[in-house]
Order: C-alpha cells, then sequence, then structure tokens
C-alpha cells in the first residue's frame, strides 16, 4: 500500500544550516515510528540515498553537516530559484519503501514550502499515520498538512470538487490545522488528537476504508474557510 503525509507552508526564510536541523531532527525519529523501512541494524544510524535532478543517487548520513552540504549545494546550484531542498529515500524489509521529499527556506510569494513523506509498505502493515503527521506539524511549523492516498484524492476530486491544480489544503485520514485554520474549524469534525507538542491541532478524521467520512469532513472544513488556499501573493507563513 501507498500513502502520503504532507506538509505545507508559505514563504519563510531560513538557512542551509537552520534547515540541517529541522531534516536532522524528522531524519532521527523516523526510525523508532518506521522500523522496518531501512535495512540498518537496530540501534544504528540509517544511510539514506539521494537523489538530484541529474546524476547518479548518492549516499546521506543523517548528520548536521553533511545535510548542510547537500542543502547548501541545492541552494546554490543554478537550477534553484528559491530555497533549498532534498529528495531521499530508504528500502527497508520486503515492500517496505519510504520516500522523503522537501523544500523550504524560500521566500517566494508564489511558491509553496512542502514537505512530502511516501511509505510504501506490505497490504495490512500498521503504519502510523497520526504520529507521523505530529512529527512533521512540530518540527516544519506547517499552515497545514494530511495523510492521504490516491483513493482519497479521487474521491475527493469526484464526490467534493477538490482541485489540486488550484489548492493543495486538503484532509485525509488525518489532518493538521495551524492555529487560524483550526480556529475556523466546525465543531464535530474530527477528532483532536494530543501528539503535538507544538501549535496547531491534529484531527482524527477517519479510520481507512471510510471514505465518506473524509469526503464529509474536508466538505465541512472547506465551507467553513478553514482550508481556504493561503492569499496569492502570499505575505505570511501560516493562515
Amino acid at each position: 500500500m501507498e500513502r502520503m503525509v504532507r506538509v505545507f507552508w508559505g514563504p519563510r526564510k531560513e538557512t542551509p544550516q537552520e534547515l540541517a536541523g529541522r531534516w536532522k531532527a524528522m531524519l532521527d525519529a523516523l526510525p523508532a515510528l518506521l522500523p522496518a523501512a531501512s535495512c540498518a541494524a537496530a540501534g544504528q544510524s540509517w544511510t539514506w540515498t539521494r537523489h538530484r535532478s541529474s546524476g547518479r543517487p548518492t549516499e546521506l548520513r543523517p548528520d548536521e553537516a553533511d545535510l548542510a552540504a547537500a542543502l547548501r549545494e541545492d541552494h546554490d546550484s543554478p537550477q534553484t530559484s528559491d530555497g533549498a531542498g532534498l529528495s531521499l529515500t530508504s528500502t527497508g524489509e520486503p515492500g517496505w519503501e519510504i520516500g522523503i521529499s522537501g523544500r523550504g527556506g524560500g521566500e517566494s510569494a508564489y511558491v509553496t514550502q512542502a514537505v512530502v513523506l511516501e511509505v510504501t509498505s506490505p497490504d495490512g502493515a500498521e503504519v502510523p499515520e497520526a504520529a507521523l503527521l505530529a512529527l512533521l506539524a512540530d518540527i516544519w511549523e506547517p499552515d497545514f498538512g494530511d495523510a492521504i492516498d490516491d483513493e482519497l484524492f479521487d474521491a475527493l476530486e469526484d464526490r467534493a470538487g477538490f482541485d489540486y491544480t488550484l489548492s493543495h489544503v486538503s484532509v485525509g485520514r488525518f489532518g493538521y490545522l495551524s492555529p487560524g485554520r483550526a480556529a475556523l474549524a466546525p465543531a464535530g469534525v474530527g477528532v483532536a488528537r494530543g501528539e503535538l507538542a507544538g501549535a496547531g491541532v491534529l484531527l482524527d478524521i477517519a479510520p481507512p476504508g471510510d471514505v465518506e467520512a473524509v469526503v464529509d469532513a474536508y466538505v465541512r472544513l472547506r465551507d467553513a474557510g478553514a482550508l481556504e488556499p493561503l492569499p496569492r501573493p502570499m505575505g505570511r507563513t501560516v493562515l
């Protein structure tokens, strides 16, 4: 099964060194949440595969110096117009693979910053989506986020008019809303969970397979204004 856990935010200037600290905190926490997604021995640091737009993949250790160097390289590349990002993968036990792509530190009023975690797992395997979304929300301090898959995307497009080209703002089985968005959420949409260490609200919206509950929650949150895109040009990081 394939699923995505994603967070998004508006312009927020950060140096490659500052971004490296966020990346390291995220990568350091993943082995405890997804232990089957790497071939590293228990207690050993994972080695990630870094992918670039050109050239062969290379290994990347999750220490702050190597992460900062990789982010600085991307920031300084002629192909990079704003911010700095990485694309990493790890393959583990049979059927397990994760990929992380993210870009932050940008100041463009028209480019959304994002981190997307893609998890491939054997059918029936448990993936701690709520804990993963809480981790990304606490580390990246985003505007919104979700845990979603292709079936839910299709349902939102077909039944609720969701248009990915117009707005990234959605919810899946779980959703994260920054404080400004959470203040607009109507009562009774999802159940607030306690995993977050920082601000905002993590909503438990539906169990696996309950597509209708996700569609209903999306419509109610959208109609209440909690899923409005940031105004363009974006003059702030969160709603």
